[in-house]
């Protein structure tokens, strides 16, 4: 049954019927869990949600954070959710049993993390990113740095950030400055700046620990002369207590929405006494840095799919409620009005909706479940699943962000003026969604990721395997009369795929990498249409076999639900690919060769 927020059903659905997570606990790293285990995490990330996030939610935006003494001063209530996830568990959740972590499959996380999201998406944000932080350490860092930085980062006492951006780089890491100055002490003399990093100062917890990437001078020039350093705001001194380590927050942004989590901009080392620790080898920090940035990216297309359905359930509670109006069919006045979820175009606003917020936390589930399998599995099994989730990662975190966008535009529009107002959360979740095209690399990254690199990797080996995955999928879906319809048509839409990307390798060779990859973020549009589709088609299916085990009256329902989804997306969203895929077989070089005077 469907929360305020999320559907716990579907999530189980995904879980055991789709994916079966349960076949994951025959590997030796997932063995201690089990089907009981698993509910029972589920059930307490639903308490906790309904009890400390969603309580706040409105709180976390009206009140955002301040900077003032020294620190910035966020809701009180921060403190406590990082104390109950440090002790709970929560934090170190998918980490080794050796340094405190629990083991627990990420696609049980992801689960985890997209009720969280839904009910108060500012809020988890805290935990998820000293979990990302710990990870590097843990993977990367000497034993020193382990024993020192992850058991505080794990209890929710310390902070952990991602700090990367700067004044003058922007998106481009290539032109970092901050640098780190070796010493015969066995740490770096940091100094800089950076920007825009969430949570990176905070009373809420005790300290903050920056993963933060920085140049060791006399290194290469570009991305293979970026390291990895631990820096914390207080480092430990000589008597074992905390002293500063000259790292200030030096503002606080004021944002659009997302407004419960603080953006930070920092100023390292003015006073010339900030100590970084490296991790791991100098000049690796970048590859160092993109496990966590791809965790991370993943959780944005989460966080994203999760706020959209908080506001598509939100929208389905309303248009039930809300009498308006009568059918085109229906002149007589006296009647009573129909509620609003009656009316054909309310339904097709709502199946957007499901259709966007359940595809995309599909693909988020695919996506988990690759990352599971390459944990435990060896040789070329492990290496094809790490190339699936490294193609699919641009689509996984810009689908739900962009479509996501476009599903709480039309949640709102099911409410009408109301929806406008703050007397319902979709303004908020509205203002809280335009953040996910931006951080963790824009829209436009990802496209020229995904067509400058992805489908090319190991000679396209990883395209190779992407497609054999959709085939397989729509060769089981041929065999069932009721998706054969749709397995055909997805079919025609992988063939155009293919045209398409070969059609722009050949402009690579022939008119140059820009005009190769001036449009990438149509054809990163065109793969995430198609990608969602396939997810649909799985669903489809499973939703089709469930149905003949004669199942109770509410699953039928649901099962249902998920077949009309199913359609809705091949037949409104599917044939998008059609204009898509148009623009990108022609042969004008508009963007490039136009002179951007032009514009004015």
């Amino acid at each position: 049954m469907a929360s305020k927020f999320v559907s716990k059903r579907n999530l189980e659905f995904l879980l055991y019927e789709v994916f079966d997570i349960l076949a994951l606990t025959k590997y030796e790293h997932y063995q201690a869990h089990d089907r009981q285990m698993f509910d029972m995490v589920m059930n307490t990330s639903l308490k906790m949600a309904e009890e400390s996030f969603l309580p706040i939610l409105a709180e976390m935006d009206r009140n955002p954070p301040e900077l003032g003494g020294g620190t910035i001063k966020v809701h009180p209530n921060i403190r406590k959710i990082m104390r109950d996830f440090g002790e709970g568990g929560w934090i170190g959740s998918i980490h080794p049993e050796a340094v405190g972590g629990f083991q627990l499959p990420l696609m049980m996380d992801n689960a985890c993390n997209f009720i969280f999201s839904a009910a108060n998406y500012s809020a988890g944000v805290y935990p998820g990113l000293s979990k990302g932080a710990a990870g590097l350490i843990i993977n990367f860092g000497s034993q020193e740095l382990i024993d020192t930085y992850v058991p505080k980062l794990l209890s929710g006492e310390w902070q952990g950030t991602m700090a990367l951006t700067e004044p003058q780089a922007g998106s481009s890491l290539t032109d970092i400055v901050t640098a780190a100055e070796p010493t015969e002490h066995g740490y770096y003399k940091m100094k800089g700046r950076k920007i825009f990093i969430s949570a990176a100062d905070h009373d809420g917890v005790d300290n903050i620990i920056h993963l933060m990437l920085a140049k060791i001078p006399g290194g290469p020039l570009g991305v293979k002369g970026i390291s990895l350093f631990v820096v914390p705001k207080k480092r430990i001194g000589e008597d074992g207590k905390l002293v500063s380590n000259d790292v200030a927050a030096s503002e606080v942004y004021h944002k659009l929405g997302y407004r419960g989590a603080p953006i930070v901009g920092l100023s390292i080392g003015e006073n010339g006494d900030c100590r970084g620790y490296l991790v791991g080898e100098a000049h690796q920090g970048l590859r160092y840095m993109f496990q966590m940035m791809n965790e991370a990216r993943l959780g944005v297309g989460m966080g994203a799919a999760a706020i959209a359905s908080a506001a598509y359930y939100t929208a389905l509670d309303y248009t039930r409620e809300r009498p308006q109006g009568r059918k085109p069919n229906e002149k007589d006045p006296s009647k009573p009005q129909t509620p609003i979820i009656e009316h054909a175009d309310v339904k097709r606003m709502l199946l957007f909706q499901k259709a966007v917020v359940e595809g995309s936390l599909s693909l988020i589930m695919q996506c988990s479940e690759y990352a599971d399998l390459a944990k435990v599995e060896t040789g070329e099994a492990k290496a094809n699943h790490e190339l699936l989730l490294d193609i699919l990662t641009p689509i996984a975190k810009t689908y739900p962000s962009e479509m996501g966008i476009q599903s709480v535009s039309q949640s709102l529009q099911c409410l009408g003026g109301y929806g406008y107002c703050d007397d319902f959360p979709i303004e908020q979740y509205y203002r809280d969604a335009r953040i996910h095209p931006i951080h963790e690399g824009t829209t436009a990254i990802h496209g020229m990721d995904l067509l400058g690199r992805k489908v090319n990797i190991q000679d396209g080996a990883a395209f190779r395997l992407y497609l054999a995955e959709v085939r397989g999928a729509t060769e089981r879906a041929q065999s069932i009369a009721e998706t054969k319809p749709f397995a055909d048509q997805l079919n025609a839409a992988l063939d155009t795929l293919q045209q398409v990307t070969t059609h722009l390798q050949g402009l690579s060779k022939s008119a140059g990498t820009e005009r190769y990859l001036a449009d990438a973020t149509l054809y990163l549009e065109l793969f995430g249409i198609l990608t969602i589709a396939w997810q649909w088609l799985v669903q489809g299916m499973a939703a089709q076999a469930a149905l003949r085990k004669s199942p109770s009256a509410s699953d039928v329902d649901f099962y249902q639900g998920k077949l009309f989804a199913m359609q809705y997306f091949f037949r409104y969203e599917l044939p998008k690919t059609l204009g898509l895929s148009a623009v990108l077989m022609g042969d004008n070089p508009l963007t490039v060769e136009m002179d951007s005077k032009y514009l004015a």
